[in-house]
């Protein structure tokens, strides 16, 4: 009986409500009859699983309004970060700067030289865009770029070991996220696996033994993600170098993150400088582009132009090659690395990591003072600790200052969930019973939108 309520396709489509959305959002009426069909089907499916027992006509009108009009806007769309994780994988990782925004609006809305030589009047490279840049800031002989770090990891063991044996020790055969395993990308390259050493202890004697005719490469993937103390022992870049020059095979460095900053001098982290390990004349170098370097998702490579130049004649690359708009955002990104003084105040990946905890303090202030004050008891600044995230630097905790947000009129889960509803959604996060909301990743200009937020959420609770 329930059955015979569902209204057909034909009348929720000239409904007057259906027809405003039609001429307001300028979409055509065969797309909204899709959406009509897709939610219909949804609701007898509710009705077979016994989900749904009864059906209003002006709730499902109204059910069918938020349907269609939440699919006739984007899925992706900005929030406010007031987590205190830098690189929050999950909300993007790097903010790029308002340098590299412009630079994208102007690419993106043109066409460009991607693949032309303004010079010769040919047809040129896309690999030539950072090449030089690269090589520059990094000392490296040559530089490819391609679209994730995980994808160098794959072009370098399918273009050099394919088929024979990498060396890789037993404690570095890491998880690098979403399952993805080092082991499992060498062996969809077709690279074969020969573990040395135990998961806590590895020497140079422990790679040294397992040369053989077969071996392409020596591996060392850095512990970006995690850390390992106590009772370890890890060989040296420069002695894997040494090892390698002397058997003539190529050692392969995977820095995960990478630093062209060196965060060290402000007692952060003990994250290697890509300069050093350059001068340490490893072979292959890999790193990300938009975890500590701040820029857009690219995976890049550096070393030996010899071995550049096999990787970019691999015909794998042409599915692994960054588009224009990663090209140009990575070049802007680059370019500020030329000023140290500019780019500390324009990156903000490091501007947010490099925040002091009284800069933050004061941003918490600025927060607090904005909300009514009826609600300015609900708030409180307490001292607490950020992360950098993106998988860099777990061990680190940078002093921060929180906003922490309670009282027995509301639920913290309730209001959690209010401000990820919010225009734009505010991502907080919960911690006891208070919610909080660190001031070092609310960028200054969204100070004044979390307050608004919390005014307005607070007003619908308290009438």
């Amino acid at each position: 009986m329930i059955f015979r309520s569902i209204p057909s396709v034909a009348s929720q489509l000239n409904h007057p409500i259906i027809k405003n959305i039609v001429e307001n959002h300028a979409v055509s009426s065969d797309y909204i009859t899709i959406l009509i069909k897709k939610y219909l089907e949804e609701v007898r499916s509710e009705i077979v699983s016994g989900q749904l027992t009864s059906i209003s006509e002006d709730q499902l009108l109204n059910d069918l309004v938020d349907f269609i009009r939440k699919r006739l806007k984007p899925n992706m769309v900005p929030v406010i970060n007031a987590t205190g994780v830098v690189l929050h994988t999950n909300l993007g990782r790097s903010v790029l700067p308002n340098a590299v925004n412009q630079h994208l609006t102007k690419i993106a809305g043109r066409y460009s030289n991607l693949e032309y030589n303004l010079e010769t009047g040919k047809r040129g490279s896309r690999h030539d865009i950072v090449e030089q840049l690269i090589t520059t800031l990094t000392g490296a002989e040559a530089a490819l770029v391609v679209n994730n770090n995980a994808s160098a990891v794959f072009l370098i063991l399918k273009a050099i070991a394919s088929e024979k044996e990498v060396i890789v020790s037993r404690g570095e055969i890491v998880e690098i996220g979403g399952s993805f395993r080092i082991s499992d990308i060498m062996k969809e390259s077709g690279a074969i696996l020969n573990e040395v050493g135990t998961t806590n202890r590895t020497y140079t004697h422990d790679y040294e033994r397992a040369i053989n005719e077969n071996t392409a490469m020596l591996l060392k993937v850095h512990k970006s993600n995690f850390v390992m103390n106590g009772y370890t022992h890890s060989v040296l870049t420069e002695d894997l170098v040494m090892l390698g020059q002397k058997h003539h095979i190529p050692v392969y460095e995977d820095l995960g993150s990478g630093v062209l900053y060196d965060l060290k001098k402000h007692k952060i982290g003990n994250e290697p400088f890509i300069k050093e390990i350059v001068n340490k004349k490893v072979d292959l170098i890999s790193f990300s582009g938009d975890k500590l370097l701040g820029g857009p998702q690219a995976g890049i490579i550096i070393g030996r132009r010899d071995l550049i130049n096999t990787l970019k004649k691999n015909p794998l690359i042409r599915a692994l090659r960054p588009d224009k708009l990663t090209l140009a955002a990575l070049e802007s990104t680059l370019l500020l690395y030329l000023d140290e003084k500019k780019l500390v105040e324009e990156l903000p990946t490091l501007r947010d990591i490099l925040l002091t905890p009284q800069e933050i303090k004061k941003k918490a202030e600025e927060l607090c003072d904005l909300l009514l004050d009826d609600y300015k008891p609900y708030a409180k600044i307490i001292p607490d600790y950020s992360e950098i995230g993106g998988g860099s630097m777990p061990d680190v905790k940078l002093p921060s200052f929180v906003v922490a947000v309670h009282s027995d009129r509301f639920d913290v889960q309730w209001l959690e969930r209010e401000l990820r509803k919010h225009d734009p959604p505010i991502i907080a996060r919960i911690h006891k019973n208070a919610l909080l909301l660190d001031a070092r990743t609310i960028q200054a200009d969204e100070i004044v939108i979390v307050a608004q937020g919390l005014n307005e959420i607070f007003g619908t609770r308290m009438i």
